[in-house]
């Protein structure tokens, strides 16, 4: 009897040890999640060919500080309510020593509708003055470096079958990226000046002729507090005409050579 009062016991003791190391395991992803990097994958073509329809990677919330729009539930202090322990700027977001930089790829609350998520590139930072004429980008009134390379195509995207225009832009502070050009004359690649508000930023797709961007009324100019994060590496890659719970086809859709590849 006493034996057998033994091994249950154990085996209680067994399965509670494993019970805690589930929560605690829980609520560090939780933790992690919420308040350093959270997860986002890829839907659209916008920001070809640097980020593919089926990418999924980390996004870093610490990289511009908190606002209301880093967490999936409702922080009151970032509503009308101040907070004396934490510096604030004028938008109600704990500051942080890094804003958003020219270069960066960052995820963000669509001003239109922040129930949605977009993921463009930082382009245009309070003050500057953006525009395009003739498929080049202008900062300030100086035209962006943007050299010819090896044209791009993608089998796996509709779009990108045929070979496109494919170019390296670099940006005044030396950051360097490809940009597609899939229309020699597209409906964007000439535009006004748009001349970036304070504490707002002017963001674009990679994909410049498929891509909704601060180009367009529906996005315009983004306000620091609709910034999500900034997007830091794929974790995961899965060709788009194959799903992430369709495990017994990972060996052939998985892009195993976009792994790990920082963003």
């Amino acid at each position: 009897m006493a034996a057998a009062q033994d091994t249950r016991r154990k085996s209680e003791d067994g399965l509670w040890e494993t019970v805690k190391v589930i929560i605690q395991a829980l609520l560090i992803a939780f933790v992690v999640r919420t308040f350093l990097y959270q997860p986002f994958n890829i839907p659209s073509a916008s920001m070809y060919p640097t980020l593919k329809v089926g990418d999924y990677l980390f996004v870093s919330k610490l990289s511009y500080g908190y606002g209301r729009y880093s967490f999936n539930f409702s922080v009151g202090m970032f509503g009308n309510e101040l907070v004396s322990c934490c510096p604030l700027d004028f938008k109600g977001r704990i500051v942080l020593p890094d804003d958003p930089k020219r270069g960066d790829v960052a995820v963000f609350k669509l001003p239109s509708d922040t129930s949605i998520d977009y993921i463009k590139r930082v382009i245009g930072l309070p003050g500057d003055r953006i525009m395009m004429r003739d498929g080049i980008l202008y900062i300030n009134g100086q035209p962006v470096k943007k050299e010819r390379v090896e044209d791009y195509t993608d089998p796996s995207e509709p779009g990108l079958r045929r070979p496109v225009a494919q170019f390296v832009e670099t940006l005044p502070n030396g950051v360097t990226y490809n940009v597609l050009d899939t229309e020699t004359l597209g409906e964007a690649d000439n535009t006004d000046e748009y001349v970036v508000p304070e504490g707002h930023y002017f963001m674009m797709g990679d994909n410049r002729d498929n891509s909704q961007d601060s180009r367009y009324p529906r996005v315009g100019y983004v306000p620091i507090e609709n910034f999500v994060g900034r997007a830091d590496i794929i974790f995961f890659s899965v060709s788009p005409d194959a799903s992430l719970f369709e495990v017994w086809r990972w060996p052939f859709a998985i892009r195993w050579s976009r792994f790990f590849n920082l963003i």
